[in-house]
């Protein structure tokens, strides 16, 4: 059996654990929001038409932080449709997804969901359709105390100031297909007004400026330059986007997809800090990393309904996920702790029914996906410092990204209690797993969990909702400050260790 050496050593440590790497995302796009989390009418559905069954999940999932209400569906939004009474609202098309948008969930809701889900809010502009002014009107009608026109109104709807921080400033504005698309200067600049004009109401909003769709884009790298070249001054954060898939069946390849996260990260911080530096300025721009999931784009086309039929909330990419997904998602989390000291924000797109961990059926059940559990375990264990784990590992070869690490690992540590979050690559071998802790303190094995089944296809469903889930891990000792564990192929795990 191949066998891989971690050392872990508190003093090794990255950045604090970030609450808000546990964020996701609900759009206006599919069932996300109709029938997912809203459903008036269910069995489950609480005095404000939400699914108190989502409520649970979303809970158990240890979801931190939610941004709304898109994604593409943002750049032709007109916030004040969802706001005051609901017979009231009128219905619109949605260019973004094709659909009509009965506007009977809006900001109002969607703030109360986030009241009731614990989760802290974070809000999306339209710079596609509109700009300056509109964002000024809604952050007045958001957080205002009072004495305006637009506060006012939203204390006429019955709620007080609700105090959102948290704002992106457009979405995906480089790509094409986006309502209206910009060029990299075109968009700083707007950006750049927009937040300037925001900050003039509230000094202290965190805001995010749009960065590439992903890394594969013609002017990524550029387009991150050139929108940090005007914004800089005025926002906090960048976003990252990235969405990996096994359409083409390179199974060695979509295992490995966190070493393409990584090298996005890397490179994105990069240019911000070469921005930072031509601007000489000792302020560093975090990396928003709020669009991220394994998502089946061929799949999605042949199996979402007909694009040209105008209804309300069609299904849109509502991927089965498996086994082999899940140990992706897991390894995407490792990624991302592991870049704790630059990644301010990550939000897993998206929470129901869209490539989501949690799926229902509309007057129906809901149940968890095999990638809700590796997400739900390292967001309740995940706390303390996020420490650098020294890693000697067999490798795997990859036509994408050459030889890779077969077993990858973060670990945290907090007061008394050990967190490391393991997976292996291989889609063929086990591997032998050495961990010296000698240096940690470690007195005990609190709890010991796997995702790994011998069908690494094996998917979850209405009719088996628990046929994947985290089961108890027994290959695993702690013997004389050593961690021995038998990692099985396509598998991530989660240990919680006691300290002195």
């Amino acid at each position: 059996m191949p066998s891989a050496a971690l050392t872990i050593d508190p003093a090794f440590t990255i950045a604090p654990v970030n609450r808000r790497t546990f964020g996701t995302f609900v759009e206006h796009m599919g069932r996300c929001v109709y029938t997912g989390i809203y459903e008036p009418g269910h069995a489950t559905a609480d005095e404000d038409g939400f699914r108190k069954d989502v409520l649970e999940l979303t809970r158990e999932l240890g979801v931190s932080v939610v941004r709304y209400p898109g994604g593409n569906f943002v750049s032709g939004y007109r916030w004040e449709d969802g706001v005051g009474p609901r017979e009231d609202r009128p219905r619109r098309l949605d260019l973004a997804w094709h659909s009509v948008e009965t506007n009977e969930f809006g900001l109002d809701e969607f703030i109360r969901w986030c009241e009731k889900s614990g989760v802290e809010p974070m809000m999306a502009l339209n710079l596609g359709t509109r700009g300056v002014q509109e964002a000024l009107d809604l952050l007045e009608y958001t957080n205002h105390p009072g004495g305006t026109a637009l506060s006012d109104l939203r204390e006429r709807h019955g709620a007080a100031p609700y105090g959102v921080k948290l704002w992106c400033l457009g979405n995906e504005m480089d790509g094409p297909w986006q309502i209206g698309h910009k060029t990299p200067t075109e968009y700083g600049r707007l950006a750049a007004e927009t937040a300037r004009a925001m900050r003039m109401i509230e000094p202290d909003l965190e805001l995010v400026a749009c960065g590439s769709s992903s890394s594969q884009m013609p002017l990524f790298g550029s387009w991150e330059r050139d929108v940090l070249r005007e914004t800089y001054d005025f926002v906090d954060h960048i976003s990252c986007h990235a969405y990996y898939g096994n359409d083409d069946g390179d199974t060695a390849s979509f295992l490995a997809s966190a070493v393409n996260m990584d090298r996005f990260i890397d490179s994105v911080v990069a240019t911000a800090d070469h921005v930072g530096a031509e601007l000489k300025s000792s302020k560093k721009i975090g990396i928003s990393f709020d669009e991220w999931n394994v998502w089946y784009g061929e799949r999605s086309r042949r199996t979402d309904d007909p694009a040209d039929a105008w209804e309300v909330a069609p299904r849109r990419i509502e991927d089965e996920y498996n086994v082999t997904d899940a140990v992706v998602v897991g390894n995407l989390l490792i990624s991302l702790l592991r870049h704790s000291d630059r990644v301010a924000v990550a939000c897993l797109a998206q929470l129901a029914n869209v490539i989501a961990p949690i799926m229902t059926e509309p007057g129906g059940a809901a149940w968890r996906q095999p990638t809700f559990h590796p997400f739900a375990i390292t967001s309740r264990l995940a706390a303390g410092d996020v420490l650098r784990v020294q890693t000697s590992s067999p490798t795997v070869s990859t036509a994408k990204y050459g030889e890779v690490a077969a077993v990858d690992a973060v670990a945290t540590y907090d007061q008394g209690k050990l967190a490391l979050f393991a997976v292996n690559r291989s889609a063929e071998d086990a591997v032998e797993v050495t961990v010296d802790l000698s240096r940690t303190g470690v007195t005990g094995i609190d709890e010991a969990l796997i995702v790994h089944e011998e069908d690494p296809l094996a998917t979850n469903s209405v009719t088996e909702p628990d046929r994947v889930t985290a089961r108890p891990f027994e290959a695993i000792e702690l013997a004389d400050g050593k961690l021995t564990i038998t990692l099985p192929a396509i598998s991530w795990m989660a240990v919680s260790l006691s300290t002195d």
